[in-house]
């Protein structure tokens, strides 16, 4: 195991959709933490069993000293349920923990942002309300299967909900977020993994 190598496993979110590779959230923290560029497994549109499917035709070796999984939106924007996203969920974090040699303080979740706040959900039919609670419960679901692994759930939803429809905090799509606004997130997951354990800024 490289001692600062990092697995990055993810969405659209993830990937860093509408921003360039610089302003993705999981170089940004790499950056900032003087971690090795991390390894990004993730695409715009991926639901949980999509991001299974992706891991396991990678043929991963368990070497990493960071992994973060961020997942779910597109679960919550296609209608599934949350049984559906808790089991899918419950299986990638386990695969996970794996990949982190078995060791759940070296892996992290990051919650789903709050996409109801943007320009694009103006469109969606479902409301902000609607969307919020949707979220909510799903990130609810994440973070419960996270506390049965002793995983550590980094909870960024408020700051995406706060200011989320800005300008400057908006991709070009009026849909992702803005390199500006992964930033802030980092501000929230650099401490709350000061919080958590020493072992995961080393």
């Amino acid at each position: 195991m490289a001692a600062d190598n990092y697995l990055a496993l993810g969405d659209s979110y993830t990937i860093g959709e509408a921003v360039p590779e610089s302003g993705r959230w999981p170089v940004q923290l790499a950056q900032r933490l003087h971690w090795d560029a991390p390894q990004i497994i993730a695409h715009t549109g991926w639901t949980t069993d999509e991001l299974a499917l992706a891991i396991e035709a990678q043929q991963l070796h368990p070497r990493y000293a960071h992994v973060s999984l961020q997942i779910g939106v597109n679960n919550q924007y296609r209608g599934r349920t949350v049984a559906n996203y808790t089991s899918e969920f419950r299986i990638l974090l386990d695969r996970a923990i794996a990949l982190a040699e078995g060791d759940a303080a070296r892996v992290f979740v990051v919650s789903i942002p709050d996409w109801g706040v943007t320009t694009f959900a103006t469109r969606d039919g479902r409301g902000r309300a609607g969307i919020a609670a949707e979220i909510d419960a799903f990130n609810t679901a994440a973070q419960q299967v996270g506390k049965t692994r002793g995983v550590g759930f980094i909870d960024i939803t408020p700051t995406s909900r706060d200011r989320g429809d800005d300008h400057d905090m908006l991709g070009d799509d009026g849909l992702h977020p803005s390199a500006a606004m992964y930033a802030r997130w980092i501000d929230v997951i650099v401490h709350a993994l000061s919080m958590a354990t020493p072992a995961k800024l080393r």
